[in-house]
């Protein structure tokens, strides 16, 4: 068997049979962080090191795994002796999701069946480019049939570049983190953009709302937040309205108007009718000069503290049923996988999320669906996104169902679960559950 080959991780007759009916199924990616400008302008790629290497820092983390100098990686040096340092690295990558993204993508991009190392990378390297003189970003989006494409943006972002491009919606994802943050410069800008003059917290949220219903009217159906931790304290209208007006806070009384402020989010995206995306347990920027010198998402980043399960169900005990909207849960940390998803079943319209992040490993999306299944609904997942900056990423779809069809299908061949039945689960996760929850 290839590796990349048509039987990848199909272990028995039922995995081939489910993935057979998953295979071809559009793509919804309801949370990415592609740009949204390449897409309107039909960016073309120069050559393969740039599709692969110019914004990806699963890569750029797995070089300097490898003791690839930074020069390669963030710095100065042309793609493609960036690309000739990532073919040098990958017989490294055994069992890591990069080695099977990396052959998946040179297989179904560009018909490429070879390993790539260092001995294959000039023949691979002109091969690709040949691919890619004739290759933009529609003709990728419809090569792996993109229905849907959800951009993660600020608040302030003006939305220009999102629409139908192609065969492909492409819309935008509220993202206020920035706002969040309550950093003064950027609430003075905020006050010009929304017109709303910020001199307290319900001028704060009537602004953000201004904001949100100017994200619906260019097709915004999803909210997305990124956090360490949930709050453990939460301040009452009048407490937070105080705390706001201080120009000094102490890190309780942040902790307390970040809570009040995130449960006010989440009423306002109920009312609404938004999805909500809730990310957490992850530490940012843990290498200080690295951070200084490459920038946010350049690959220092990583798994932090799992999450307080008293802290989740506090939360959530703030928001009746109907003040809550939709929310999806996606931890990177998954040691408590179990206890969160026995949350989602103590409030309604809570859901697990797909594995997140450093999770998406084969083993990690398993370890994902399994437990789901066992504490949770596995019916009811919305299955996989790419959560990525590249365009070659829509492999990892495939990957997903793959593995999807083999836990489904390794159930049903031990005689524990309807084979007809997983084929239809199989679909619902894999395309029509998201479809439906976002009316698309």
């Amino acid at each position: 068997m290839d590796f990349y080959g048509k039987e990848l991780f199909l272990s028995g007759k039922c995995a081939q049979e489910i993935y057979g009916e998953i295979s071809q199924l559009p793509i919804i990616d309801y949370h990415c962080h592609l740009d949204e400008r390449m897409i309107a302008r039909n960016a073309g790629f120069g050559d393969i090191g740039e599709l692969w290497l110019a914004g990806d820092h699963y890569k750029w983390r797995a070089m300097r795994l490898c003791g690839v100098p930074e020069y390669y990686i963030t710095g100065n040096a042309d793609f493609e002796e960036k690309f000739y340092k990532y073919a040098e690295i990958m017989p490294m990558l055994a069992g890591n999701p990069l080695y099977y993204w990396t052959h998946m993508e040179l297989s179904q991009i560009f018909g490429i069946g070879k390993p790539l190392c260092a001995d294959t990378a000039k023949e691979i390297y002109r091969e690709a480019n040949r691919v890619l003189a004739d290759t933009n970003v529609l003709s990728l989006l419809k090569k792996f049939r993109v229905e849907y494409v959800a951009t993660t943006n600020d608040p302030m972002d003006d939305l220009k570049d999102h629409g139908k491009f192609g065969e492909t919606l492409v819309a935008p994802t509220f993202r206020p983190d920035k706002l969040l943050s309550l950093d003064r410069k950027y609430l003075k800008q905020l006050e010009e953009k929304a017109g709303i003059p910020i001199r307290s917290a319900k001028d704060l949220l009537r602004a953000a709302e201004s904001r949100l219903v100017y994200f619906m009217l260019h097709g915004c159906k999803i909210a997305d937040h990124g956090f360490e931790k949930f709050p453990s304290v939460y301040a009452e209208e009048a407490e937070a309205e105080h705390i706001f007006a201080k120009e000094e806070k102490t890190p309780l009384e942040r902790e307390a108007l970040f809570g009040y402020l995130l449960v006010q989010f989440m009423k306002m995206y109920a009312r609404h009718n938004i999805l909500v995306q809730l990310h957490f347990a992850v530490t940012r920027n843990v290498n200080k000069k690295m951070y200084l010198s490459a920038g946010a998402d350049s690959g220092f980043d990583v798994i932090g503290p799992a999450a307080n399960t008293q802290d989740l169900i506090a939360f959530f005990s703030h928001l009746a049923d109907e003040e809550r909207p939709e929310t999806v849960l996606y931890t990177l940390n998954d040691s408590n996988l179990p206890a969160l998803c026995c949350v989602t079943g103590a409030f309604r319209k809570v859901r697990m999320g797909a594995a997140w992040w450093f999770n998406d490993t084969a083993e990690g999306i398993r370890r994902n669906l399994k437990t789901i299944a066992e504490y949770s609904a596995l019916g009811n997942n919305f299955g996989m996104l790419t959560d990525s900056r590249s365009f070659a990423s829509y492999v990892r779809f495939d990957f997903f169902r793959r593995i999807l069809a083999d836990y489904l299908g390794g159930l049903a061949e031990k005689g524990e679960y309807d084979l007809s039945a997983a084929k239809e689960i199989a679909k619902k996760i894999s395309y029509y559950n998201i479809k439906e929850a976002l009316a698309l």
